[in-house]
């Protein structure tokens, strides 16, 4: 009985073609049902004679396909024409209606074919796009595990080499550390977001936490989004270390951010960077990669990066729409 009614439901689903002999087993019950409600109708007028054939033609159809539907009109037009529950007999009126109800049933039998068509070809894009998808995931997942491997490595190397010399060491560990995290962060958050007081405190955490400071309220970032804000931060944070207020030993960060709301779209999200203490800038060079990554990454959110080098540090102000999750 349960495998009866798993080949129903996968039948029915369009998941898997059930077998002939089950498909003319359902139009048999579809016909056996059209003609008792019928006989019900018959109590009333008994003139009907096609109508409630309809919906077992529709049925059969979308269950058991083009053949069983052709059979299933076929044997309603007769049953219509041959059994009377009246003393009306057979005469030309009936024989019309009957060539109007194979005409209606052929339309049917059409469309609900064509949609089983598109259905069936759905069922098979949706199907390789999960097998592409859980193949992506573990060709990400394998390339994670060796970047993280290899950047451990190239930690323990340098580590070795650089045993002798602390200061230069200092100055690389922490920057090879957020790199680390960044990219940690990028690949759990692929599938879900995270919160922006934890990705900048992850990007911000190896320059030390009394280095600066995150105003906002809590704040739930999808995952798009989220990896793109991630890059920036680095960026600026690996900027910030070489040259700008971590560079310094009073150098402090300030990062801000709000959310306006923007009915009837998405809401816009600005967020301010602001960098004090910091070395004077003074020569602006040409602009790098990480530049031309602040003014691109977030035009896919209509949004916008402007950096300003000012006397008191780099001011860089960023505004996106957040999308929906």
């Amino acid at each position: 009985m349960t495998k009866l009614i798993d080949e129903f439901r996968h039948g029915w689903q369009g998941i898997s073609q059930p077998s002939p002999l089950f498909s003319m087993g359902f139009a048999i019950c579809c016909l056996g049902l059209a003609t008792g409600a019928r006989w019900g109708l018959a109590q009333i007028r008994p003139d009907v004679f096609f109508t409630p054939y309809f919906p077992a033609v529709f049925f059969a159809t979308a269950f058991g396909g083009l053949r069983i539907g052709i059979a299933t009109a076929l044997a309603g037009g007769v049953l219509g024409v041959a059994v009377n529950f009246s003393n009306a007999v057979a005469d030309s009126a009936r024989l019309a209606l009957l060539l109007m109800f194979w005409a209606v049933c052929g339309l049917t039998i059409w469309g609900v074919e064509h949609y089983r068509t598109i259905v069936a070809q759905q069922r098979l894009i949706a199907k390789r796009l999960i097998e592409e998808e859980e193949y992506r995931k573990l060709i990400v997942d394998e390339l994670q595990h060796r970047l993280k491997n290899k950047t451990s490595t190239i930690h323990a190397v340098l580590h070795q080499v650089l045993h002798g010399q602390p200061q230069v060491w200092e100055t690389i560990d922490h920057r090879i550390r957020a790199l680390s995290a960044t990219d940690d962060l990028i690949a759990r958050v692929d599938g879900s977001g995270c919160d922006i007081k934890d990705l900048l405190r992850s990007e911000l955490g190896p320059y030390g936490h009394v280095r600066f400071n995150l105003n906002g309220d809590p704040l739930f970032l999808p995952a798009k989004l989220a990896v793109s804000l991630a890059l920036i931060f680095h960026e600026l944070a690996t900027n910030a270390g070489k040259y700008g207020a971590f560079s310094a030993a009073n150098g402090m960060l300030q990062v801000s951010w709000s959310v306006t709301e923007d009915n009837p779209g998405p809401p816009w999200l600005k967020i301010s960077w602001d960098e004090t203490e910091g070395p004077a800038v003074e020569n602006v060079g040409p602009a790098g990669f990480g530049t031309k990554l602040l003014q691109s990454a977030l035009r896919s959110f209509d949004g916008k990066a402007d950096v300003s080098f000012l006397r008191t540090g780099v001011h860089c102000t960023m505004q996106c729409r957040i999308p929906a999750s």
